[in-house]
């Protein structure tokens, strides 16, 4: 009967770890808010699941500046920026702007402070 109990635990573990991912999913939507609301010209990149990274959406701001956060579902990132009412693409299908290369391209060559 040891296998039950594990079995239970298991259980509990991820009971709990789906509450704990509630906090993570109200944390990023707060991010991810925060940054389409401070910036000018954000458009939004749904990037699918690969086998080694999760589905995540890419934020970029007119200038470059861009943030990046794991999501649910590539339906979860679109509706994010139907709410926000901003563009949302596939990154898949569009690729990423020019602006944002530009943008970490100027980062590297920035002297550190």
């Amino acid at each position: 009967m040891g296998w039950l109990r594990r079995g239970a635990e298991r259980l509990r573990r991820g009971a709990r770890s789906a509450r704990d991912n509630r906090a993570v999913d109200d944390a990023v939507t707060r991010h991810l808010t925060e940054f389409a609301r401070t910036r000018r010209g954000v458009e939004a990149f749904v990037e699918p699941q690969t086998s080694v990274t999760q589905t995540s959406l890419l934020l970029v701001a007119y200038d470059g500046e861009w943030t990046r956060r794991t999501i649910p579902s590539p339906q979860w990132g679109h509706a994010f920026a139907e709410h926000l009412e901003i563009p949302g693409y596939d990154a898949a299908v569009v690729g990423y702007p020019q602006r944002m290369r530009d943008y970490n391209s100027r980062m590297k060559k920035r002297p550190p402070s």
